[in-house]
């Protein structure tokens, strides 16, 4: 065709322009659609070409406290262990009450005592449904329980003793009140350290 010059013509008789460079080529092929062997060759290949495949680290670092205690595993063994807690709670109330109706004893005894007893329930429904599935030994398990739980009976003495006090409010329903601290308290401290499941 005249006027087309050096160019080559497209079949229609359109003049087609010279590609200045090579068509280039991927780099690698999209990692997710790599099994274990082609993303090693590829690999390969690239590093043949002076260009290197970086594939993430499978094992991530392990997550902070914060990020472990907002999990969902968190979630879910807290729900269960409130479940369990209101089971144990309301033998507490139980004992509590009796003991303060019927036996005569001291309100901030018969707290000690009722509080005492409900966590060994807790410890025997938390190993076999709340932390399952823990490598801790039943024994040593226990030991660390009662010691956390002392660490809640001086939370729970310290805000009841306060609340009989310096407040108006029935001694039940402030028993029920500082449940709520030393129970989160006492399931942190078991969870992370004693059962070790965060």
């Amino acid at each position: 065709m005249v006027g087309a010059g050096n160019r080559r013509l497209h079949p229609f008789g359109a003049a087609a322009a010279e590609a200045a460079d090579s068509v280039p080529q991927p780099l690698a092929p999209a990692p997710e659609r790599l099994g274990g062997r082609a993303r090693s060759a590829a690999g390969d290949r690239g590093a043949a070409g002076g260009q290197s495949l970086t594939v993430p680290d499978a094992a991530a670092p392990p997550a902070g406290l914060a990020a472990r205690l907002l999990s969902r595993k968190a979630g879910a063994m807290l729900m269960r262990n409130t479940a369990v807690s209101c089971l144990a709670f309301a033998f507490d109330l139980a004992l509590l009450w009796a003991l303060v109706r019927w036996a005569g004893i001291d309100k901030l005894a018969a707290a000690a005592i009722g509080f005492i007893a409900a966590n060994t329930l807790h410890y025997a429904l938390g190993r076999s449904w709340i932390f399952r599935g823990t490598d801790r030994g039943v024994a040593s398990g226990y030991a660390y329980f009662l010691v956390n739980a002392l660490v809640g009976l001086a939370v729970t003495m310290v805000l009841y003793a306060a609340f009989l006090r310096f407040t108006a409010i029935d001694y039940l329903v402030a028993r029920v009140i500082v449940s709520v601290f030393a129970g989160l308290i006492v399931f942190v401290l078991n969870a992370v350290l004693n059962f070790r499941r965060l």
